[in-house]
């Protein structure tokens, strides 16, 4: 498999500490159960110039961002709305197109934040999804054909790779069939995701 495994006791601890080690300059956070208590533990952290970031989102479902399913939503309720983020970039307020041009005109992204879901999936790149197989694109509409039938706005797997540090949290019971399917190096999404620096952060 590709990366370094770091097991931790505390996946949401490990996240926060790794985040004020590195003071990321621009970060793209993810959505899901663990993205938020990742979230609400780097909120309560000191030691980060927050003014000086630049938030991004690895994917979002293409809803208003007081939704219930709003990675952005989630993200703002744990983490941005607490600190005095320099400027957030929603994938929302913008189109496919657009956000890709942000993406290249950044050069990369210090930070990605990714995490797994229980088949395999990593951002909105789903099994199957045709998305997957993007090679000159940074950012894709994609519909993951899963209830709810949100269509979801997400970064390629090239776009993935531009991000200087990916860092993917994983922890529940629920993973770990897919963490097993990744570590065997089984074709799933997540077990695709290529970066110069790209750390599993796992809670056995």
């Amino acid at each position: 498999m590709n990366g370094e495994v770091v097991v931790v006791d505390d996946v949401a601890t490990a996240f926060a500490d790794l985040v004020v080690r590195e003071a990321p300059r621009t970060i793209a956070l993810s959505g899901g159960g663990t993205a938020r208590r990742c979230y609400e533990t780097l909120a309560s952290r000191s030691g980060i110039d927050w003014s000086g970031v630049t938030v991004l989102f690895g994917d979002e479902r293409l809803v208003p961002v007081d939704h219930a399913d709003s990675n952005e939503g989630m993200a703002r309720e744990e983490l941005l709305d607490h600190v005095a983020v320099g400027a957030v970039c929603s994938m929302t307020d913008s189109t496919a197109d657009d956000y890709d041009d942000l993406v290249r005109r950044l050069g990369g992204i210090d930070l990605i934040h990714l995490g797994l879901g229980p088949d395999g999936h990593t951002a909105s790149l789903f099994p199957g999804s045709p998305a997957l197989e993007v090679v000159d694109r940074l950012v894709v509409d994609a519909d993951p054909g899963l209830p709810p039938p949100h269509r979801r706005r997400t970064l390629t797997l090239p776009g993935i790779a531009l991000g200087r540090h990916v860092v993917v949290t994983v922890e529940g019971e629920a993973k770990a069939d897919a963490w097993q399917r990744v570590q065997r190096g089984d074709d799933v999404p997540a077990a695709r995701v290529r970066a110069p620096n790209l750390t599993w952060l796992v809670s056995p």
